[in-house]
């Protein structure tokens, strides 16, 4: 099926959201998200989710759609997102990607390494193993991978870490296999929203702000609430962690803030550099 699929990306508080609505309005469309921070249902506020009022002005999707407790990922989003462009596509109307997850939306467009799920139970060895013996432990299980990583990188040590345990190949091995394009007759139109980085970085303190004064920290208390595992992606979410700290007694209130704020420019800026790089 030839499909013409819009997407509308750029860093944070770039003005994705107000564009893409501009677009649906004008062509029949509807938006589909690509945040990773944007599909959890709790954390509305704190992740500059659509509000209500614009959530009616044209139909959105995949906003909201799993819980906070739910370890989502970018091939849990591919299955969500093509159920999603279908029923666009079927019901006659455009479907408008936005969202500044580059994973995301780089999978779409080029598929994505058709690695097996990791279970859970090997998720958390991997994570145990990185926590009592380091980069030594992944050196010794998969050197090429290894070498390829800085030592200080937990995250994709972790990941490398997980695949090759659950599968008994290493990682690189599954970068090279042929990845199956989710659409691959699709013509895809990106705008990339562009803007001056002191304006952008304006725009991000003045944001968090105001979410300050719309509830955030009334949602990441209730979210602390809940107990999680420090390390699933929802309580690595730009703001939640600093929050949460100022909750604990680690951080005043101000400090909080400031090293929110700082963290969501710093966000930004590795939001800039990928996009520039990869698109």
């Amino acid at each position: 099926m030839h499909s013409k699929i819009t997407i509308v990306c750029g860093p944070t508080a770039s003005g994705k959201s107000a564009r893409a609505i501009d677009i649906a309005k004008s062509s029949d469309g509807v938006i589909i998200n690509a945040d990773a921070m944007q599909v959890y249902r709790e954390l509305r506020v704190i992740t500059a989710r659509p509000t209500a009022e614009q959530e009616r002005v044209v139909p959105h999707k995949l906003y909201g759609v799993v819980s906070v407790r739910e370890a989502f990922s970018v091939s849990k989003w591919l299955a969500l997102v093509k159920t999603a462009i279908d029923e666009t596509l079927a019901a006659g109307k455009k479907p408008i990607i936005t969202g500044g997850t580059g994973l995301y939306i780089k999978a779409l467009m080029e598929g994505l390494s058709p690695i097996p799920d990791v279970p859970e139970e090997i998720r958390t060895q991997a994570t145990t193993l990185w926590e009592e013996q380091g980069s030594e432990v992944l050196k010794a299980r998969d050197p090429i991978m290894s070498a390829q990583l800085k030592d200080g990188d937990m995250q994709r040590h972790i990941r490398a870490l997980e695949v090759i345990l659950a599968t008994g190949k290493s990682l690189s091995y599954w970068q090279e296999v042929p990845r199956v394009k989710l659409y691959p007759d699709a013509e895809f139109e990106i705008e990339y929203i562009d803007v001056a980085r002191e304006i952008l970085y304006e725009r991000c303190d003045a944001r968090f702000m105001a979410m300050m004064e719309m509830g955030a920290l009334e949602e990441v208390k209730a979210v602390h609430a809940m107990k999680l595992d420090s390390k699933i992606p929802a309580m690595r979410i730009v703001g939640v962690p600093e929050l949460i700290n100022y909750l604990e007694g680690a951080y005043s209130l101000d400090e909080a803030i400031i090293k929110a704020q700082q963290a969501t420019r710093n966000y930004a800026k590795r939001q800039i550099t990928w996009f520039k790089h990869q698109l």
